[in-house]
């Protein structure tokens, strides 16, 4: 383990057996269908692993997915900056910037909440790699106080090819957002990611590339701020594949409370105090939680703010206490939503497959899923801290240990306890999908076979091939079955096979929690052997 590691785990450890304080019997009182036993500190190696295989740019010595190679070297040379590097979104080759940040907030949030017990699987400094890859190409795309890459690639043109990330022949084409064309969402986001991840590298002890990401954070979110407007009305090319529909206001107050979080710093809580009920922080009652719409993050975020009231952390006016409790009444709809324990029916609650899955939407629903069980996750937390129970419409409808058990089910649904017996989590357990929809990944490696591969022969070689991949791309999280639980494992099923980074991004967080609560052990290291040996020849 590093030195940055040991100094991340002291600091998290007392954090962790803080909030770690909800009986094992509540968390088992899953149904039985979910009530099969999982390993979550092998889920947990396994997610972390797949960002790997997402990473765009010059790959480092020690990348573990050895069937990728370089790729994207020339990203940002057509406009004149250097844009090398940074994730891949799912299974094309785009690099989107909203999507890219929520994902690396949502694992900078994990970490910050559960890092020793991701410490205690062995994979902390996989954690921080991960998080780093993206933190690094977000620092290299804000190159203006008032001027942010948003994107890099058309998706319209990757689409029409079926290639190797090595072998791209698509347009690399750069977009921007800058004071002249605004775009709030991606700049508050990114702030927000910078933020969140700047609380990690400081808890581990690197306080000099903490303060490069706070730095770019408070920059950027006073440009997202200051020069209001939305990022897909500037970068015209996103409206087909991430388009705004919630605006730019939920973004805004989320990058608020992450700085404030980062740097305890009132100005930023007195903004999203003072904004809450315009920018409807305290209005939106929601039942989803996503790249796009992040008022259920932010409500379950601020409602943080009253443990650290309680414990004495933060002074809060009656008034202040008073718009808290709002958001917070707004996280708990999200929750009992979730939970299908609001009054009202359907209409005040998120649908359900009949064997008990989230389903929010037909196409990558698991991303609506994955985000409720860690948001679910955090909350069981601050129940738990402030020994309250759950209220639904106004009334007690359960505690702690019921918000986790329910997380649980969907883990467990997610790692193969579902009518398919087939595990969502690519590579765990004996049974996952083996068609995913991904271009490296139902590709020969180049590795191995350096013949160039062509835009449109990819399709016939590749896509339509009824065989099983040649890669398994361990560790993504697919969209999932249908409404009724049926999952259809073909490349042309993108609605399911498809896999997305902030699928997984959420789950190593709850992994985590999940293995600590079970009391797994750490890994074995003949698996670690398995899947570490250095890279050759990228």
């Amino acid at each position: 383990m590093s030195d940055v590691s040991v100094r991340f785990v002291l600091a998290a450890a007392a954090a962790f057996v803080a909030a770690t304080t909800i009986s094992l019997a509540a968390a088992a009182a899953a149904p039985a269908s979910a009530s099969a036993a999982h390993d979550y500190g092998d889920a947990l190696h396994k997610s972390l692993l797949y960002f790997e295989a997402q990473r765009s740019g010059r790959l480092p010595y020690n990348q573990r997915v050895r069937w990728r190679g370089h790729s994207g070297l020339t990203d940002g040379l057509e406009q004149g900056v250097d844009l090398v590097g940074g994730y891949y979104d799912a299974g094309d080759h785009v690099k989107f910037g909203l999507p890219m940040a929520f994902t690396v907030t949502l694992l900078a949030w994990g970490v910050l909440e559960y890092g020793a017990g991701v410490s205690a699987a062995g994979e902390l400094p996989h954690a921080l790699q991960a998080i780093k890859w993206g933190t690094d190409y977000f620092v290299k795309a804000h190159t203006a106080p008032a001027e942010l890459w948003a994107q890099v690639g058309d998706g319209d043109s990757d689409h029409y090819c079926w290639q190797r990330p090595e072998d791209m022949t698509t347009s690399r084409r750069a977009y921007k957002v800058d004071a002249e064309n605004p775009g709030s969402e991606v700049a508050a986001e990114t702030a927000a990611a910078m933020a969140a991840a700047s609380a990690v590298f400081r808890r581990a002890g690197d306080a000099h590339y903490a303060h490069l990401l706070l730095h770019h954070a408070q920059q950027l979110f006073e440009f997202a701020d200051t020069y209001r407007g939305r990022y897909d009305h500037s970068v015209d090319v996103v409206k087909n594949y991430y388009p705004s529909s919630s605006g730019y206001q939920d973004e805004l107050l989320w990058a608020a409370l992450w700085l404030h979080r980062a740097t305890g710093r009132r100005e930023y809580l007195d903004y999203v105090l003072a904004n809450a009920d315009d920018f409807g922080g305290t209005g939106w009652a929601v039942s989803e939680f996503s790249w796009d719409i992040k008022y259920a993050g932010l409500q379950v975020l601020a409602s943080e703010l009253l443990v650290e009231a309680k414990e004495q952390r933060l002074r809060l006016s009656a008034e202040e206490l008073a718009v808290v409790e709002q958001l917070r009444s707004k996280a708990e709809y999200y929750v009992c939503s979730c939970m299908n324990r609001n009054p009202g029916g359907a209409e005040h609650n998120a649908g359900r497959t009949p064997a008990g899955l989230l389903f929010i939407r037909p196409w990558n629903n698991l991303q609506y899923a994955t985000g409720a069980a860690f948001l679910l996750t955090v909350y069981s937390d601050v129940l738990s801290a402030l020994g309250q129970p759950l209220r639904c419409g106004g009334d007690a409808a359960g505690d702690a240990g019921d918000v986790l058990a329910f997380v649980k089910t969907q883990a467990d649904y997610i790692l193969g306890s579902n009518p398919m017996r087939t595990s969502y989590l690519v590579g765990y357990g004996a049974a996952y999908p083996r068609r995913v929809h991904h271009r490296a990944a139902s590709s020969a490696s180049y590795r191995h076979d350096r013949d160039f591969i062509g835009c449109l022969q990819g399709f016939d070689s590749w896509y339509s091939a009824r065989l099983e991949n040649p890669h398994d791309l361990v560790g993504a999280v697919v969209g999932g079955p249908n409404g009724e639980d049926v999952f259809n494992d073909h490349r042309g099923a993108y609605m399911q096979t498809e896999a997305c980074t902030y699928n997984t991004a959420p789950m190593v967080g709850v992994f985590s929690k999940l293995m600590q609560l079970e009391g797994q052990q750490q890994r074995r290291p003949e698996v670690a052997a398995a899947t570490e040996a250095p890279a050759e020849d990228l």
